[in-house]
């Protein structure tokens, strides 16, 4: 009993690690795509991206994100 629950954990970890890798990505490509190219922003958040990984997209996503599309519409 106790082998089937430690399988169920390690998949709903692996699908949780997979899930925050895919946010990751996509919070990645709205800075590279949709930050504008004004000033030293969009080359700051791809750096806290990269250096922070999920915490920075995590930071990136309700600090910075709500803010571009205030401004931008985008």
């Amino acid at each position: 009993m106790e082998i089937a629950g430690l399988g169920i954990g390690v998949g709903l970890f692996l699908l949780f690690a997979f899930a925050l890798t895919v946010f990751w990505l996509w919070m990645l490509i709205e800075v590279i795509t949709k930050e504008p190219d004004q000033g030293n922003e969009k080359l700051t958040w791809i750096l806290i991206l990269v250096l922070l990984g999920q915490l920075g997209a995590i930071l990136y996503f309700f600090i910075r994100r709500p803010q571009r599309i205030t401004q931008t519409g985008q």
